[in-house]
């Protein structure tokens, strides 16, 4: 066989593997041994995703659940050949929109991406750094610093409610705040925050000047509120989240 007419072979082959409805098989290879691996490969693809994402997946009958994963089998190209970037290349198609979405809950990508948050966070090599952190200074008097294993996510839909039998019917009127953080002992925990706190967190993640005093100025002029009437619920809120793994300390 030469190189091109392997290479083709190898093509109709994926091609087969990835939608065996709209693409015949090689001609050469016997039905027999392309089930084995049009089971193999889509039993390992449907299982990274459901394990991925199982609120979502209990939401939807096996026969809506089959055909949103086998359309992602059939359309998408993935840009990471690791199994564990699978729910991540999932998400991003269904953010892309390339399926029929009246057919599927209006949250669905929204609830996607809670869940994926979870997982990202839970694998990720990412470690709390000890060196450069101040983990027992003043958090009023230095720059603070923010866990890089957290992440703020806001959501029209209570997507931290999400249940076979709590299944929303319309938007939230305003948008919730979620964080999702993994602490030292690796526990991804999940919290639901106002939104001067997420407005804190987010400023935070910005960086830039992180001071107590830079922080509350700011708070202040956006929420319309004296500085010094908000100067205790910063100094709680802080104190709460180093205890909790999301503040680190200060920079040392």
């Amino acid at each position: 066989m030469s190189d091109l007419s392997f290479l083709d072979t190898q093509r109709r082959f994926a091609a087969h593997l990835r939608d065996p409805q709209a693409t015949a098989a090689p001609e050469d290879i016997e039905d027999r041994r392309m089930a084995i691996y049009r089971d193999l490969f889509w039993r390992n693809i449907e299982g990274f995703i459901s394990n991925g994402f199982p609120v979502l997946r209990s939401l939807l009958s096996d026969r809506d659940w089959d055909a949103l994963v086998r359309a992602f089998y059939a359309q998408h190209r993935c840009d990471s050949g690791y199994f564990a970037d699978i729910p991540a290349e999932f998400l991003d198609w269904l953010n892309s929109g390339d399926y029929p979405r009246d057919s599927y809950p209006p949250f669905m990508a929204e609830l996607a991406y809670y869940e994926w948050l979870e997982l990202a966070l839970s694998i990720s090599t990412e470690e709390i750094p000890e060196q450069g952190v101040n983990a027992e200074g003043d958090l009023l008097q230095g720059q603070l610093l923010l866990s890089p294993l957290c992440a703020l996510t806001g959501s029209h839909w209570p997507v931290h409610q999400i249940a076979v039998d709590a299944v929303p019917s319309e938007p939230l009127p305003a948008p919730v705040w979620l964080l999702v953080w993994r602490d030292r002992a690796d526990q991804v925990h999940f919290m639901e925050l106002n939104a001067p706190s997420a407005r804190l967190i987010q400023l935070l993640e910005q960086g830039g000047d992180t001071s107590a005093d830079a922080l509350l100025q700011t708070l202040a002029s956006e929420l319309g509120q004296d500085i010094h009437a908000l100067k205790p619920f910063l100094a709680d809120i802080l104190r709460q989240w180093r205890q909790q793994d999301i503040l680190l300390g200060i920079r040392a």
